[in-house]
């Protein structure tokens, strides 16, 4: 008698690992976070410096489109991620760096997808949400509630904690739910209400304005 076949289970992916990256045409962040059950672990964060901030690019942007595929193909071949968080096009005042910003976004992506990476797309205000629980803040806030989630980090150039925000706001929203392992439970995302908590708030922080900005500090102390 034959024995009993049983159904094949989804399979569960138990660390998932999120890469998330700030293209630019000079400058390239990116930041790495593992995502083990209910537990976000940073792995890395960096710049990838494609020409000088300074002064006219005196390399051609081909060249540096070919930089930031090299820059990240290294990244992703040290690390070995599964998903690429960026974010999504938005349309800036200057039309040809919107257009620079847009060509290295594409570059971006195409390297992800040349390694087999899911792709996943968030606009600015989705991060900054997701990070400080409204969509206003600004770099140092975000790059607080970072360090305040993550331990004390050297960041280097804001680029890279935009892309580490990048890959946070993934594990954030998504946990570690994948294409190839959706029977995993997500118990890093809160469930979803009128409106969605941020990091920030689950630590129990709040925006409070000082003067014509807002800054983040934890409930009842002064920073």
């Amino acid at each position: 008698m034959s024995a009993e076949l049983k159904p094949r289970l989804p399979r569960i992916i138990e660390k998932y690992r999120i890469l998330g990256v700030d293209p630019g045409s000079r400058l390239t962040g990116y930041g790495i976070v593992d995502v083990t059950r209910n537990e976000i672990r940073h792995v890395t964060h960096g710049t990838l410096k494609i020409a000088s901030t300074t002064g006219k690019a005196t390399l051609p942007l081909e060249d540096r489109l070919l930089l930031i595929y090299e820059g990240l193909r290294d990244v992703i071949g040290t690390y070995h991620p599964h998903t690429l968080s960026i974010e999504k096009v938005f349309f800036a005042k200057n039309a040809v760096s919107a257009l620079k910003l847009g060509q290295a976004r594409g570059a971006a992506i195409l390297t992800a997808k040349i390694f087999g990476m899911n792709v996943v797309e968030y606009a600015p205000t989705e991060v900054k949400s997701a990070i400080v629980g409204h969509g206003r803040a600004d770099k140092d806030q975000v790059a607080r509630v970072l360090e305040m989630m993550l331990g004390k980090q050297h960041f280097e150039t804001s680029d890279a904690s935009d892309g580490l925000a990048l890959a946070m706001c993934h594990a954030r929203i998504h946990g570690s739910h994948s294409a190839i392992g959706t029977a995993h439970v997500n118990t890093l995302t809160q469930s979803r209400t009128k409106k969605r908590m941020g990091l920030a708030e689950s630590l129990g922080l709040t925006a409070e304005n000082v003067g014509s900005r807002k800054r983040i500090t934890r409930d009842g102390e002064k920073s």
